[in-house]
């Protein structure tokens, strides 16, 4: 189904809703309404989810309270996964908590027990998922600066650009940093050209990956069969 951008035109789309696969084996449709769930990863400014929102094929959630924390983002996917549209805009992560923290262990002037936040929002995060509290959505599009061949924006360690794209390549998009109305165009374009690909693997299994993942390297991750370059 095509996305119709904000001037009227349109953008051609190349996607379909997710589904989960256990032991090779394709179950179906995880959600039982046509629409394609991407969550908004980054710091999405007024004026770019503003000019998202008049796109007359995307409906945009928010969060009722705070866009980072767990509850309030499981909440937004729960909302989300009850809209009739061709694709729900997400603007927050149950997952932003890990990855921030998984971000803060890699960053040169990281504090001390950083591995240990990183955990115990690990075990949050998991204990949800577990308790279905929230669903991984179809896709992430991911606000960064442009990055080079790796696993990150080039700036800072990235826990959607490097782990978790990993895992799953086709389901991890970026949206380049711009204005507002160019960012927007940007955004509906990649939404328009995300790929087929497998579901995602077990919330365990991300997690695992993301501990063994090095910034700057690759990573192999054995169940996902996903590589990526050793720096």
């Amino acid at each position: 189904m095509p996305l119709t951008a904000m001037d009227g035109t349109l953008v051609p789309a190349r996607i379909a809703g997710g589904g989960r696969e256990r032991a090779g084996i394709i179950i179906g449709a995880m959600r039982r309404n046509p629409s394609t769930v991407v969550v908004l990863a980054g710091q999405a400014s007024e004026g770019l989810l503003a000019a998202v929102g008049r796109s007359m094929n995307v409906s945009l959630v928010r969060p009722e309270e705070d866009p980072d924390g767990l509850e309030a983002a499981a909440d937004a996917l729960r909302r989300a996964a009850g809209i009739s549209s061709p694709y729900v805009l997400v603007a927050a992560d149950p997952l932003a908590a890990v990855a921030a923290e998984w971000r803060a262990m890699w960053e040169p002037a990281g504090v001390a027990g950083g591995s240990e936040a990183f955990e115990l929002r690990a075990v949050e995060a998991l204990a949800a998922w577990r308790a279905n509290r929230f669903e991984l959505p179809d896709y992430y599009l991911v606000l960064a600066e442009q990055a080079g061949p790796g696993t990150d924006t080039g700036q800072h360690p990235d826990f959607y650009l490097g782990p978790l794209r990993s895992v799953r390549p086709h389901r991890v998009a970026l949206v380049a940093t711009a204005e507002p109305a160019a960012q927007a165009a940007g955004l509906l374009s990649e939404l328009g050209s995300l790929r087929h690909g497998r579901w995602w693997p077990s919330l365990d299994e991300i997690f695992r990956t993301a501990r063994g993942f090095y910034p700057g390297a690759l990573a192999e991750s054995p169940a996902a069969g996903q590589a990526t370059l050793l720096a």
